[in-house]
C-alpha cells in the first residue's frame, strides 16, 4: 500500500513538473550569454582584430581570388572530413553558420596570411639570425605535480631507480596532456616553454631528467627526449610571422600601452 502511494506520487511529481521545450538561442541570447559570462571582451577583441586586417588589405590592395577561395574551402572540407554536399551542409547547420559565413571566415584567414607575408616577408631572415636560439626545438617530456614531497619521489625514481616515465607519468602527472600521453608533451620550440623550464633545459642533454621546476602551475620534472638543429624551415618562418604579426597588433589595437 505505501509503495503504490509513493509510486502515485511520483508520476505526478514528474507530470507536474515537465521541462519546457529548449528553443535554439537567437542571435541576441547569444550576445547576452556572452555579456553575462564576461566572455564579450575576448571576441569583441577577435572582431576588432578581423575588421583592422580587412581595411589594412583593402588599403594595401591584398585580395584574394575565387581559386584561392576555393582551393582552401577545399582543404577545410577534406581536413574536417566534410566530403559531400550533405556532410557540409549538417556541418554548417550543426555550427548555425551559412555559407556566407563559412567562406567569410576562410577569406579573412587567407587574407591575413598575405598581410603578415606583405609587412614582414622581408623582415623574417634578419629576425631568425638575431633570435635564432628562440627557435630551437625539442621533443619534451614531463611530469607536473602540485606537491614538492611527490615531486621529490618522482624525480628519484627516475635517477635512482630508473622507474618507467610513462608509468609514473600516469601515476602522479596532473598535467591533462603529459598524463594521457603517458609524459610526452610533443614537439615544441624552446622560447614558447615557461621561461623557468626553458631556463633549466637550455644545456641539458638528451635523455636528461631535470628538476623539480617550480613554476605557478606546480612542479615539473622533465626529460629532453631529442634536441633538433635550428633551421629556417617552413614552420618556423610561420612562426616568426605570427610572432612579428602578434606585436604589430597590439601595438595598432593598443597605441597608448606602447
Amino acid at each position: 500500500m505505501i509503495a503504490e502511494t509513493l509510486e502515485k506520487t511520483e508520476l505526478k511529481s514528474t507530470e507536474k513538473f515537465v521541462l519546457p521545450k529548449i528553443a535554439p538561442a537567437t542571435n541576441e541570447d547569444v550576445i547576452a550569454y556572452l555579456r553575462r559570462s564576461h566572455k564579450i571582451a575576448e571576441f569583441a577583441a577577435s572582431a576588432e582584430r578581423d575588421a583592422l586586417v580587412l581595411g589594412m588589405c583593402q588599403q594595401f590592395g591584398i585580395t584574394i581570388s575565387d581559386e584561392e577561395l576555393q582551393a582552401a574551402g577545399d582543404a577545410f572540407r577534406q581536413e574536417h572530413k566534410l566530403l559531400g554536399a550533405s556532410e557540409t551542409l549538417a556541418w554548417l547547420q550543426e555550427q548555425r553558420i551559412t555559407v556566407e559565413d563559412w567562406s567569410g571566415g576562410i577569406r579573412v584567414e587567407l587574407l591575413t596570411k598575405k598581410l603578415k607575408e606583405h609587412l614582414f616577408g622581408d623582415a623574417v631572415d634578419a629576425h631568425y639570425i638575431s633570435n635564432r636560439s628562440d627557435y630551437k626545438r625539442l621533443a619534451l617530456s614531463q611530469i607536473l605535480v602540485r606537491d614538492l614531497t611527490d615531486a621529490l619521489k618522482v624525480a628519484h625514481a627516475l635517477r635512482e631507480e630508473n622507474t618507467s616515465f610513462c608509468a609514473l607519468a600516469l601515476e602522479y602527472s596532473k598535467g591533462k596532456q603529459s598524463k594521457e600521453n603517458g609524459g610526452f608533451v610533443g614537439i615544441c620550440f624552446i622560447a614558447k616553454l615557461m621561461p623557468e623550464i626553458a631556463q633549466a633545459i637550455s644545456e641539458a642533454s638528451e635523455g636528461e631528467v631535470i628538476g623539480p621546476i617550480q613554476t605557478k602551475l606546480g612542479y615539473h620534472i622533465v626529460r629532453v627526449e631529442k634536441w633538433f638543429p635550428a633551421e629556417l624551415n617552413q614552420s618556423v618562418r610561420e612562426e616568426i610571422l605570427e610572432s612579428l604579426f602578434q606585436v604589430w597588433l597590439q601595438e595598432q589595437i593598443n597605441p597608448d600601452r606602447q
